[in-house]
Protein backbone atom coordinates (compact mmCIF):
# COMPACT_ATOMS: atom_id res chain seq x y z
CA UNK A 1 0.00 0.00 0.00
CA UNK A 2 1.16 3.37 -0.93
CA UNK A 3 2.20 5.42 2.21
CA UNK A 4 0.08 8.41 2.39
CA UNK A 5 0.97 11.72 1.54
CA UNK A 6 1.17 14.60 4.24
CA UNK A 7 -1.62 16.74 3.24
CA UNK A 8 -3.93 13.92 3.79
CA UNK A 9 -2.37 13.28 7.39
CA UNK A 10 -3.66 14.95 10.45
CA UNK A 11 -3.08 14.82 13.94
CA UNK A 12 -5.23 15.65 17.07
CA UNK A 13 -3.61 18.08 19.74
CA UNK A 14 -5.21 18.58 22.91
CA UNK A 15 -3.06 21.44 25.03
CA UNK A 16 -2.32 23.66 21.71
CA UNK A 17 -2.13 26.58 23.37
CA UNK A 18 0.58 25.82 25.10
CA UNK A 19 4.58 26.61 24.61
CA UNK A 20 4.72 23.16 23.46
CA UNK A 21 1.61 22.69 21.77
CA UNK A 22 1.82 25.89 19.57
CA UNK A 23 5.10 24.82 18.27
CA UNK A 24 4.17 21.04 17.73
CA UNK A 25 1.00 22.86 15.52
CA UNK A 26 3.50 25.30 13.79
CA UNK A 27 5.98 22.30 12.64
CA UNK A 28 2.99 20.19 11.50
CA UNK A 29 1.06 22.90 9.71
CA UNK A 30 5.10 23.75 8.13
CA UNK A 31 5.19 19.64 6.57
CA UNK A 32 1.19 20.31 5.31
CA UNK A 33 -0.35 18.19 8.23
CA UNK A 34 -3.63 18.84 9.16
CA UNK A 35 -4.08 19.67 12.92
CA UNK A 36 -7.30 19.25 14.86
CA UNK A 37 -7.08 21.37 18.10
CA UNK A 38 -9.25 20.92 21.08
CA UNK A 39 -10.28 23.82 22.69
CA UNK A 40 -12.08 25.01 25.99
CA UNK A 41 -14.06 27.09 24.50
CA UNK A 42 -16.51 27.46 21.42
CA UNK A 43 -14.84 26.84 18.20
CA UNK A 44 -13.31 29.69 15.84
CA UNK A 45 -11.91 27.97 12.97
CA UNK A 46 -13.25 25.11 11.59
CA UNK A 47 -10.20 22.81 12.82
CA UNK A 48 -11.28 23.14 16.64
CA UNK A 49 -13.49 20.81 18.42
CA UNK A 50 -14.93 22.17 21.48
CA UNK A 51 -14.36 19.92 25.08
CA UNK A 52 -14.79 19.37 28.92
CA UNK A 53 -16.65 22.45 28.47
CA UNK A 54 -19.82 20.17 29.42
CA UNK A 55 -20.90 17.12 31.25
CA UNK A 56 -20.74 14.92 27.92
CA UNK A 57 -18.34 12.60 26.94
CA UNK A 58 -15.85 14.12 24.23
CA UNK A 59 -17.28 12.49 20.75
CA UNK A 60 -15.02 10.27 19.81
CA UNK A 61 -15.70 11.10 16.01
CA UNK A 62 -13.64 13.96 16.85
CA UNK A 63 -10.70 12.11 16.92
CA UNK A 64 -11.33 9.35 13.86
CA UNK A 65 -9.03 9.21 10.55
CA UNK A 66 -5.98 10.78 12.73
CA UNK A 67 -2.96 9.57 12.78
CA UNK A 68 -2.56 10.25 16.32
CA UNK A 69 -3.99 12.27 19.68
CA UNK A 70 -1.28 14.16 21.52
CA UNK A 71 -2.76 15.01 24.81
CA UNK A 72 -0.10 17.98 26.02
CA UNK A 73 -3.05 18.90 28.75
CA UNK A 74 -1.86 20.47 32.61
CA UNK A 75 -1.59 23.44 34.26
CA UNK A 76 1.84 24.96 35.07
CA UNK A 77 4.47 23.51 37.03
CA UNK A 78 5.92 27.07 37.05
CA UNK A 79 2.82 28.33 38.93
CA UNK A 80 4.47 28.85 42.47
CA UNK A 81 3.90 28.10 45.73
CA UNK A 82 2.59 24.76 45.42
CA UNK A 83 -0.16 25.13 47.60
CA UNK A 84 -2.57 22.37 48.89
CA UNK A 85 -5.37 23.94 46.21
CA UNK A 86 -2.83 24.37 43.88
CA UNK A 87 -2.11 20.69 43.74
CA UNK A 88 -5.08 19.64 43.51
CA UNK A 89 -4.90 21.71 40.20
CA UNK A 90 -2.05 20.23 38.90
CA UNK A 91 -3.76 16.50 39.16
CA UNK A 92 -7.26 18.06 37.97
CA UNK A 93 -5.91 19.48 35.32
CA UNK A 94 -3.46 16.27 33.96
CA UNK A 95 -5.89 13.69 35.10
CA UNK A 96 -9.72 14.75 33.79
CA UNK A 97 -8.75 15.65 29.88
CA UNK A 98 -6.15 12.38 29.70
CA UNK A 99 -8.90 9.93 30.93
CA UNK A 100 -11.48 11.98 28.76
CA UNK A 101 -8.89 11.24 25.63
CA UNK A 102 -8.09 7.73 26.46
CA UNK A 103 -12.00 6.91 26.76
CA UNK A 104 -12.61 8.21 23.50
CA UNK A 105 -8.82 6.18 21.84
CA UNK A 106 -10.70 3.26 23.43
CA UNK A 107 -14.18 3.38 22.02
CA UNK A 108 -12.76 3.87 18.45
CA UNK A 109 -11.65 -0.25 19.02
CA UNK A 110 -8.97 -1.05 16.32
CA UNK A 111 -9.18 2.12 14.26
CA UNK A 112 -8.21 4.10 17.02
CA UNK A 113 -5.21 6.54 16.28
CA UNK A 114 -2.18 6.32 18.49
CA UNK A 115 -2.33 8.29 22.00
CA UNK A 116 0.94 9.96 22.90
CA UNK A 117 0.72 11.58 26.11
CA UNK A 118 2.54 13.79 28.24
CA UNK A 119 4.50 12.92 31.24
CA UNK A 120 7.69 14.67 32.85
CA UNK A 121 10.99 13.14 33.90
CA UNK A 122 9.94 14.37 37.65
CA UNK A 123 8.38 10.42 37.39
CA UNK A 124 11.85 9.64 38.41
CA UNK A 125 11.82 11.85 41.38
CA UNK A 126 15.57 12.14 42.87
CA UNK A 127 18.06 9.23 42.13
CA UNK A 128 21.62 10.53 42.82
CA UNK A 129 24.03 8.70 41.29
CA UNK A 130 21.27 6.72 39.26
CA UNK A 131 21.37 6.76 35.17
CA UNK A 132 17.55 6.82 34.74
CA UNK A 133 16.50 4.83 31.30
CA UNK A 134 12.84 4.16 30.76
CA UNK A 135 12.59 1.28 32.87
CA UNK A 136 13.99 3.08 36.27
CA UNK A 137 11.23 2.75 38.62
CA UNK A 138 9.23 5.57 39.45
CA UNK A 139 10.38 8.04 42.35
CA UNK A 140 8.13 9.16 45.92
CA UNK A 141 7.89 13.03 45.23
CA UNK A 142 4.61 14.23 44.52
CA UNK A 143 5.26 15.21 41.29
CA UNK A 144 6.72 11.78 40.84
CA UNK A 145 3.16 10.39 42.10
CA UNK A 146 1.10 12.90 40.08
CA UNK A 147 3.39 11.15 36.88
CA UNK A 148 2.16 7.93 37.55
CA UNK A 149 -1.15 8.37 38.16
CA UNK A 150 -1.11 10.63 34.76
CA UNK A 151 0.72 8.03 32.95
CA UNK A 152 -2.12 5.35 33.99
CA UNK A 153 -5.06 7.52 33.09
CA UNK A 154 -3.14 7.37 29.56
CA UNK A 155 -2.92 3.51 29.79
CA UNK A 156 -6.83 3.02 29.82
CA UNK A 157 -6.70 3.21 26.33
CA UNK A 158 -6.68 0.32 26.32
CA UNK A 159 -4.51 -2.24 23.95
CA UNK A 160 -6.07 -1.99 21.02
CA UNK A 161 -3.99 1.28 20.44
CA UNK A 162 -0.37 2.54 20.64
CA UNK A 163 -0.03 4.29 23.84
CA UNK A 164 3.29 6.53 24.17
CA UNK A 165 4.19 8.40 27.18
CA UNK A 166 6.31 11.43 26.65
CA UNK A 167 8.67 11.97 29.74
CA UNK A 168 9.47 15.85 29.08
CA UNK A 169 12.14 17.55 30.89
CA UNK A 170 12.06 20.95 31.28
CA UNK A 171 12.45 22.94 28.39
CA UNK A 172 14.91 25.52 28.00
CA UNK A 173 12.55 28.46 27.02
CA UNK A 174 12.14 32.10 28.02
CA UNK A 175 8.26 30.64 28.87
CA UNK A 176 10.27 26.92 30.05
CA UNK A 177 12.55 26.21 32.81
CA UNK A 178 14.33 29.74 31.99
CA UNK A 179 11.82 31.96 32.99
CA UNK A 180 12.19 32.01 36.76
CA UNK A 181 16.35 32.01 36.21
CA UNK A 182 16.19 34.85 33.80
CA UNK A 183 14.16 37.14 36.76
CA UNK A 184 16.67 36.20 39.51
CA UNK A 185 19.66 36.62 37.51
CA UNK A 186 18.96 39.82 35.90
CA UNK A 187 18.36 41.10 39.34
CA UNK A 188 22.09 40.02 40.29
CA UNK A 189 20.32 37.11 42.64
CA UNK A 190 21.37 34.38 40.63
CA UNK A 191 23.50 31.20 42.10
CA UNK A 192 23.47 28.01 43.64
CA UNK A 193 19.77 26.45 44.64
CA UNK A 194 21.34 24.48 47.58
CA UNK A 195 24.33 22.63 46.60
CA UNK A 196 23.82 23.25 42.49
CA UNK A 197 25.46 19.84 41.82
CA UNK A 198 22.15 18.37 41.49
CA UNK A 199 21.62 16.88 37.86
CA UNK A 200 19.07 18.25 36.47
CA UNK A 201 17.45 16.60 33.10
CA UNK A 202 16.59 19.63 29.69
CA UNK A 203 15.65 20.09 26.43
CA UNK A 204 15.25 22.59 23.90
CA UNK A 205 11.56 23.60 22.29
CA UNK A 206 12.82 22.25 18.80
CA UNK A 207 14.43 19.46 20.15
CA UNK A 208 10.81 18.35 21.83
CA UNK A 209 8.82 19.22 18.94
CA UNK A 210 11.03 17.08 16.70
CA UNK A 211 10.90 13.96 19.20
CA UNK A 212 7.24 13.84 19.75
CA UNK A 213 7.04 13.92 15.94
CA UNK A 214 9.62 11.34 15.95
CA UNK A 215 7.16 9.16 18.14
CA UNK A 216 4.61 9.56 15.85
CA UNK A 217 6.33 8.24 13.00
CA UNK A 218 8.16 6.04 14.10
CA UNK A 219 5.49 4.13 16.04
CA UNK A 220 7.21 3.80 19.58
CA UNK A 221 4.99 3.08 22.18
CA UNK A 222 5.41 3.06 26.15
CA UNK A 223 7.64 5.24 28.38
CA UNK A 224 10.03 7.78 26.02
CA UNK A 225 12.42 10.41 27.74
CA UNK A 226 12.41 13.47 25.98
CA UNK A 227 15.84 15.03 27.23
CA UNK A 228 18.81 15.96 25.75
CA UNK A 229 21.76 13.58 26.25
CA UNK A 230 24.25 15.45 27.80
CA UNK A 231 24.22 15.50 31.32
CA UNK A 232 23.80 19.04 33.60
CA UNK A 233 23.87 20.34 37.11
CA UNK A 234 21.41 23.00 38.23
CA UNK A 235 24.69 25.04 38.42
CA UNK A 236 25.46 23.94 34.98
CA UNK A 237 22.66 25.70 33.75
CA UNK A 238 22.49 29.06 36.10
CA UNK A 239 25.66 29.92 35.43
CA UNK A 240 25.86 29.11 31.64
CA UNK A 241 22.83 31.56 32.06
CA UNK A 242 24.40 33.96 34.00
CA UNK A 243 27.52 34.45 31.69
CA UNK A 244 25.51 35.06 28.75
CA UNK A 245 23.50 37.62 30.86
CA UNK A 246 26.70 38.80 32.09
CA UNK A 247 25.70 39.19 35.30
CA UNK A 248 26.60 37.39 38.76
CA UNK A 249 26.30 33.78 39.96
CA UNK A 250 27.01 34.00 43.58
CA UNK A 251 24.14 34.18 45.77
CA UNK A 252 23.50 30.76 47.15
CA UNK A 253 19.60 29.61 48.18
CA UNK A 254 19.26 27.31 50.94
CA UNK A 255 17.38 24.16 51.26
CA UNK A 256 14.90 25.85 53.90
CA UNK A 257 14.55 29.00 51.66
CA UNK A 258 13.25 26.86 48.77
CA UNK A 259 10.89 24.64 50.63
CA UNK A 260 9.87 27.66 52.98
CA UNK A 261 8.80 29.97 49.51
CA UNK A 262 7.76 27.31 46.65
CA UNK A 263 6.12 24.74 49.06
CA UNK A 264 8.24 21.49 50.19
CA UNK A 265 6.40 19.83 46.98
CA UNK A 266 7.55 21.99 44.68
CA UNK A 267 11.39 22.19 45.51
CA UNK A 268 11.94 18.59 46.20
CA UNK A 269 10.40 17.78 43.27
CA UNK A 270 11.86 20.59 40.88
CA UNK A 271 15.31 21.65 42.08
CA UNK A 272 16.49 20.15 44.60
CA UNK A 273 15.73 16.67 42.72
CA UNK A 274 18.67 15.21 41.13
CA UNK A 275 18.13 12.53 38.27
CA UNK A 276 20.35 11.76 35.35
CA UNK A 277 17.68 11.02 32.73
CA UNK A 278 18.90 10.06 29.45
CA UNK A 279 17.16 9.06 26.65
CA UNK A 280 17.43 5.63 26.12
CA UNK A 281 14.24 4.72 23.52
CA UNK A 282 15.24 7.88 21.48
CA UNK A 283 18.69 7.08 20.70
CA UNK A 284 17.83 3.22 20.26
CA UNK A 285 15.36 4.50 17.13
CA UNK A 286 17.33 6.54 15.68
CA UNK A 287 16.62 10.24 16.82
CA UNK A 288 19.25 13.01 16.32
CA UNK A 289 19.28 16.05 18.48
CA UNK A 290 19.89 19.10 17.26
CA UNK A 291 20.59 20.75 20.01
CA UNK A 292 22.74 18.40 22.78
CA UNK A 293 25.23 21.07 23.82
CA UNK A 294 23.93 23.30 26.99
CA UNK A 295 25.46 26.62 26.38
CA UNK A 296 24.68 26.83 22.65
CA UNK A 297 21.05 25.68 23.53
CA UNK A 298 20.47 28.16 26.14
CA UNK A 299 22.09 31.18 23.67
CA UNK A 300 19.92 29.82 20.98
CA UNK A 301 16.92 30.27 23.47
CA UNK A 302 18.05 34.04 24.61
CA UNK A 303 18.51 34.98 20.81
CA UNK A 304 16.19 37.76 18.75
CA UNK A 305 15.66 35.28 15.97
CA UNK A 306 13.93 32.53 19.12
CA UNK A 307 12.29 35.78 20.14
CA UNK A 308 11.26 36.58 16.51
CA UNK A 309 9.79 32.99 16.07
CA UNK A 310 7.80 32.92 19.14
CA UNK A 311 5.86 35.85 18.14
CA UNK A 312 4.89 34.27 15.40
CA UNK A 313 3.80 31.23 16.75
CA UNK A 314 1.84 33.69 19.22
CA UNK A 315 0.03 35.15 16.35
Amino acid sequence: MAEASPAARRVVVAGASGLIGRALVASLHADGIAVTRLVRRPPRTPDEVEWLTAAEPLDPDALAGADAVVALNGASIGHLPWTARYRSTLLWSRLTPTRTLAAAVQALGSDAPALLSASAVGYYGSAPGALLREDAAPGDTFLARLCVEWEDAALRAGTQTRVALLRTAPVIHREGVLKPLLMLTRLGLGGPLARGTQVWPWITLDDEVRAIRHVIDAEIDGPVNLTAPTRATANDIGFALAVRMNRPYVVRTPVWALRTALSRAAADGLLLADAHVVPGVLDATGFTFAHADLEEAIAQALSSQALSADSSLSD
